[in-house]
């Protein structure tokens, strides 16, 4: 086995093994790692490798804001989407301007929600169904 195809064969256990919650926290380690990605390359002046890195975040923004409950999620789902909604702008903005202070913005913003679901999906029982609830 390659060691590509070694890493990528990890990486495709660790996501199968993951509950729902841990999967959140990648994806916010997955946008923070393109996101400092994209803020290095500025600062070089790449601009393929700054398109290539807010590419990437700007998926994994639109999955997590395609992902939100609005219906049942009540106001945590709408402020939510209202900080994804922000974060995607100041991404453009970074793009658009080849800034890094609009990513710093979308940094922080990612860095304390990220903080909060790793708290979130690291209390006992996170993310594993109550027998008692009936949960699925």
């Amino acid at each position: 086995m390659t060691p590509q195809r070694g890493l990528s064969h990890y990486k495709s256990t660790q996501v199968q093994s993951s509950s729902p919650l841990e999967l959140v926290v990648m994806l916010y380690d997955g946008a923070l790692a393109s996101m400092h990605a994209a803020r290095a390359a500025i600062e070089r002046r790449d601009i393929a490798a700054r398109r290539d890195a807010l590419a990437k975040v700007l998926a994994i923004v639109n999955e997590l804001q395609s992902t939100l409950n609005m219906a049942e999620g009540g106001d945590v789902a709408a402020s939510l989407d209202d900080l994804y909604a922000y974060v995607n702008a100041r991404l453009l903005q970074a793009a658009s301007q080849n800034a890094v202070a609009p990513l710093d913005d979308a940094i922080g913003v990612f860095t304390g929600l990220r903080e909060a679901w790793a708290a979130i999906a690291a209390q006992p029982g996170a993310g594993t169904p109550d027998p008692m609830r009936g949960a699925a």
